[in-house]
C-alpha cells in the first residue's frame, strides 16, 4: 500500500498528543488540536514541555495510555535500527522522562519554533505493554496486528486489496460518526476513478483536470477543491554526472540556469496542463503555509533577456536551424521524466518546445519510477522533472535544497549548494511566527535567483466525493485528518453503509 495511503489509516487508529490544526500553524502551539494530551505548560526557558494525557484515553484492548507510552515511543521513533523517517525531526529532543503516570516530559537540546510541533505531531503514540517485549529485528519483519487509540480501530486487512477501520464506541474523543471506513487498493489511476463514478467507491483524492467534465455529469458527487502542498519542478543537476567532483559542463553555470528558466513561461505551461487547478509556485514551497508570501516571484519569463545571456555566454544561433552551439557543442540536454506521471509527461513535451524555440534542445527521456528515482538519487542524470510533496511544516525545503541534504542519504539530487541560502532559511525556521513570513522570504528569493530548478506548478488536490457523505474543514495537507467527525445522515445510509452496523 502507498505511503499517503498508510498515512491516512494508521492517523485514524492511533494518535498524536496534539495535531497541527487547518489553519497549517506549526511555528508555536497556538491552533493545535488536543488528542492523547488535554493539557501542556512550558517551563520559563523553553527548553521543557510537559504533556498531560487524557486520563479517559485508553487503548483499544482496554488498557490506559500513560506517559510512559510516550516515553517509549520516542526511543522506538529514534531507534537507528528501525530507519524511522522522522529522527530528523526529533533531534532536537534530548529524551522524555515520566513525572507520574499521566504527564510526559519533553527536554529539548535547543529552542526553536518547531519544538511544539516535533514534540506533539511528529510521533503517532504507540502502546507500551503491546510493543516493548518484541525485539527491534522482529518489527522491521513483521508488526503485530495495531492497537491503538484513535476514535477508529483496525479491523481486517485483505492484502493488495483493501484495508478496514471502525468506530472505536467506547472512545475518550467521542465514538467516530462514521461506522466504518474501507481503503480500496487500485493499482492505475484509470481504475480509482472507475471505481469512483461507478458507485463502488465514495472518495478519491486523486482526480485529475481530464476527469473534471465527467465529474460533473456525476449529479451524486461532490468535488472538494485544496490547495496541496506539493509543487513541481525542472531540476538541474549541478554537478557532472560522469564525475560528482566536477561541475556540470551546463548547470554548473548559474547565469545558464537562469537563462533557461527565463525562456520558460511557466504561467501558459500551467494553464495548458492544469487549466485553473494550479498555479505556479513562489519557489520551493507552497501557499498552503502561512509563512509563505504569495507575492514571492522566481525570474521572469523574458525571452529578450534570455536571449542576451545566452549570447555572452557564448551560446549562440550560428546552425541553420536556428539551435545554439559553442565551440562545436549544440547546447542540449536530457530531462528525465517518470512514466507515471502524464502530467509531468505533457509539461516536458511543452517546455520542450518552448526552449527549441530559444535555440536549446532537451530530449526527454522516460523511466518507469524505480529507474527514475535510482537515476536522481545516484546523480545521473543532466535534468529532472520532479515533484515534492511537504509535510505539515516548511521545513521539508531543507532536506531538498540546503547543502545539508546533499550526501548518501540526502535527498538534495542536484546538489546545490549555497551558504547564505542555508543561513537565511536555518534562521527562518528558528524564527518566531510574528517575523518568520520575511526570513522565508529572503531565503526564497535567494534560491530563485541561484535557479537550481525551475519551479513549474503547485497543483491544488482535487477530491471527489459521494453527496450523501457530510464532511468538516478539510486540512491542505491532509484531507482525513477530521475523517471520525464525518457523518452520513441515516435517511441516506446505502445498504453498503448499513452492512456493519446490521451484523
Amino acid at each position: 500500500m502507498r505511503f499517503t495511503s498508510a498515512k491516512q489509516i494508521t492517523e485514524q487508529i492511533y494518535d498524536y498528543l496534539a495535531d497541527v490544526g487547518p489553519e497549517m500553524n506549526t511555528l508555536s502551539d497556538e491552533g493545535f488540536r488536543p488528542q492523547l494530551s488535554d493539557r501542556w505548560r512550558w517551563s520559563n526557558d523553553s527548553l521543557m514541555l510537559a504533556f498531560h494525557i487524557n486520563p479517559r484515553a485508553k487503548w483499544h484492548d482496554g488498557r490506559d495510555v500513560t506517559a510512559r507510552d510516550v516515553q517509549f515511543t520516542l526511543s522506538l521513533y529514534k531507534n537507528p535500527a528501525l530507519g524511522g523517517g522522522s529522527r530528523g525531526e526529533l533531534a532536537n529532543i534530548d529524551s522524555v522522562t515520566v513525572t507520574d503516570s499521566l504527564t510526559a516530559v519533553f527536554w529539548f537540546h535547543q529552542r526553536a519554533p518547531s519544538q511544539f510541533l516535533d514534540a506533539a505531531a511528529q510521533m503517532l503514540i504507540l502502546p507500551a505493554h503491546q510493543l516493548e517485549k518484541i525485539s527491534v529485528d522482529s518489527l522491521r519483519e513483521a508488526t503485530p496486528l495495531p492497537v491503538g487509540s484513535g476514535r477508529f480501530r483496525y479491523r481486517a486487512w485483505n492484502k493488495g486489496a483493501s484495508v478496514e477501520i471502525v468506530a472505536d464506541t467506547s472512545n475518550y474523543r467521542g465514538r467516530a460518526m462514521l461506522d466504518r471506513v474501507i481503503w480500496s487498493v487500485a493499482p492505475e489511476h484509470p481504475t480509482a476513478v472507475t471505481k469512483l463514478f461507478s458507485g463502488e467507491a465514495d472518495l478519491y483524492d486523486g482526480l485529475r483536470v481530464e476527469d473534471q467534465v465527467r465529474l460533473q455529469r456525476q449529479s451524486n458527487l461532490n468535488a472538494f477543491v485544496l490547495r496541496g502542498t506539493a509543487y513541481g519542478f525542472m531540476q538541474f543537476n549541478l554537478r557532472d554526472p560522469a564525475n560528482h567532483s566536477r561541475p556540470h559542463p551546463l548547470f554548473g553555470d548559474r547565469n545558464l540556469r537562469r537563462a533557461i528558466t527565463m525562456s520558460i513561461d511557466r504561467n501558459s505551461l500551467v494553464k495548458s496542463v492544469f487549466d485553473t487547478f494550479a498555479v505556479v509556485p513562489t519557489g520551493p514551497t507552497v501557499r498552503a503555509y502561512p509563512t509563505t508570501d504569495p507575492r514571492i516571484v522566481q525570474l521572469p519569463f523574458d525571452t529578450m533577456r534570455a536571449g542576451a545571456i545566452f549570447d555572452s555566454l557564448g551560446w549562440t544561433r550560428r546552425r541553420p536551424d536556428g539551435m545554439r552551439s559553442k565551440n562545436g557543442r549544440d547546447l542540449a540536454f536530457r530531462v528525465l521524466v517518470a512514466s507515471n506521471s502524464l502530467n509531468r509527461i505533457r509539461m516536458g513535451v511543452l517546455i520542450q518546445e518552448q526552449l527549441r524555440r530559444m535555440g536549446v534542445r532537451i530530449d526527454l527521456e522516460q523511466l518507469e519510477t524505480r529507474t527514475f528515482d535510482v537515476r536522481r538519487s545516484t546523480h545521473a542524470f543532466d535534468a529532472a522533472l520532479a515533484s515534492w510533496t511537504m509535510g505539515s511544516s516548511p521545513d521539508g525545503t531543507r532536506a531538498g535544497w540546503t547543502t545539508a541534504g546533499i550526501g548518501e542519504d540526502g535527498v538534495n539530487y542536484g546538489s546545490y549548494s549555497n551558504r547564505t541560502f542555508d543561513s537565511q532559511l536555518d534562521s527562518a525556521l528558528a524564527s518566531d511566527p510574528s517575523h518568520a513570513r520575511e526570513k522565508f522570504t529572503a531565503a526564497y528569493m535567494t534560491i530563485n535567483q541561484d535557479a537550481p530548478a525551475v519551479w513549474l506548478y503547485e497543483p491544488k488536490t482535487i477530491v471527489g466525493l459521494h453527496r450523501r457523505i457530510r464532511t468538516t474543514r478539510m486540512r491542505p495537507d491532509a484531507w482525513w485528518f477530521s475523517l471520525a467527525d464525518w457523518s452520513i445522515k441515516p435517511s441516506e445510509r446505502t445498504l453498503r453503509d448499513r452492512l456493519y452496523r446490521e451484523r
